[in-house]
């Protein structure tokens, strides 16, 4: 009976584990107007909170190939800073099958935006909440 409960409990928390893990690792963000890809951004797992990181970015011909967030507010940590390198998701708790609780930005306009995660699909669905409004991305794995 004791090898069972331990067997049970085992089995629970590798659901638990697996879970959260599928959505830790590289994703393509892609613009939701244009359908190009923007950047990798690689989603890690600090403590208990995800956080996200520009790892890659695919600037047009006509854009800054290294550029930095001008648009950031002067007060945020991230202002003037490269954007290659850059920590645009911070704080994400889980909530069920959700992130929530945490904030994304958007270094091309500079704004911070509260920010729920969720995997829908074998897709990393980022919803960014500017008061009642919104505004969903889809990510794809990055292979």
């Amino acid at each position: 009976m004791i090898r069972l409960k331990l067997l049970f409990i085992f089995t629970c928390a590798t659901v638990l584990v697996n879970a959260q893990s599928k959505i830790l690792g590289k994703w393509q963000s892609v613009d939701d107007k244009s359908g190009e890809v923007r950047s990798i951004v690689e989603i890690t797992e600090r403590g208990t909170k995800i956080y996200g990181k520009i790892i890659k970015i695919f600037p047009k011909p006509t854009e800054d190939p290294d550029p930095v967030c001008k648009e950031c507010s002067a007060s945020d940590d991230r202002y003037n800073k490269k954007i290659l390198g850059m920590e645009i998701i911070r704080d994400m708790v889980k909530d069920d099958d959700e992130y929530s609780g945490g904030h994304i930005l958007d270094p091309e306009v500079g704004k911070v935006y509260r920010c729920k995660l969720w995997l829908e699909n074998g897709t990393l669905r980022v919803r960014g909440y500017l008061g009642p409004f919104f505004r969903t991305q889809t990510w794809q794995r990055v292979p």
